[in-house]
């Protein structure tokens, strides 16, 4: 098989797969293919795609591959669906982000972060699948720990939680508020000091992967 077919096959496997597909995943399909292999022609894809001005992109999120429309061309794609963007409250975004840069923790540890109830905001982002269920506190009454999904790194675009905005990201956005809620609890006898943090809101809505028929 020469390059430009195990090219094409990995192409293919991208388009066809309902969600984002590992690098390790293609290579175990893909005939005398490495990771390292794969990422190597993932990367060759997009540069021809950047040459030819094509409309998409292989995008990396959610700890694999996507194929997605171009981020500018996001407007057109969702006149085409009728779709608005779905926009998080202010609330639900702060508590995303305490959950994105503490996981796993409780509903309680949450709300000493935030100051103020989250059992509703908790229950509709779970609703959405960005925030789950992720077993629970060995503690008296045994809590709920709550993470983020696989989902929220896909919607948002992120490869992986090291890929979430740092402190200084956050700074330079603006995030006063979320930066105060964010800051890592002081140890006993010691002042805070200053982690990275940041909110989990990207700049723009990430288009929408390329749909195969």
């Amino acid at each position: 098989m020469d390059h430009s077919e195990t090219k094409r096959i990995v192409e293919g496997l991208i388009l066809a797969a309902p969600e984002p597909i590992s690098a390790a995943r293609l290579a175990e399909i893909v005939p005398r293919a490495s990771p390292a292999r794969v990422r190597e022609l993932v990367a060759e894809l997009n540069a021809e795609y950047a040459e030819q001005e094509r409309a998409f992109e292989v995008w990396e999120v959610a700890g694999g591959y996507q194929l997605r429309t171009r981020p500018e061309l996001a407007p057109y794609v969702r006149q085409l669906h009728d779709l608005r963007p779905a926009r998080l409250s202010q609330p639900a975004l702060e508590t995303l982000a305490v959950v994105a840069y503490r996981q796993p923790l409780t509903r309680a540890e949450i709300e000493h972060v935030r100051g103020v109830d989250v059992g509703a905001t908790l229950h509709s982002l779970v609703e959405r699948k960005l925030v789950r269920i992720a077993g629970h506190r060995e503690v008296p009454g045994r809590p709920m720990l709550y993470a983020t999904t696989k989902r929220f790194l896909e919607v948002f675009g992120l490869g992986s939680l090291q890929d979430l905005p740092t402190l200084r990201d956050l700074e330079e956005l603006g995030g006063d508020a979320l930066l105060a809620a964010l800051a890592p609890p002081p140890e006993p006898g010691k002042d805070a000091s200053a982690g990275e943090a940041a909110s989990a809101a990207p700049a723009d809505d990430p288009a929408p992967p390329v749909e195969s028929h």
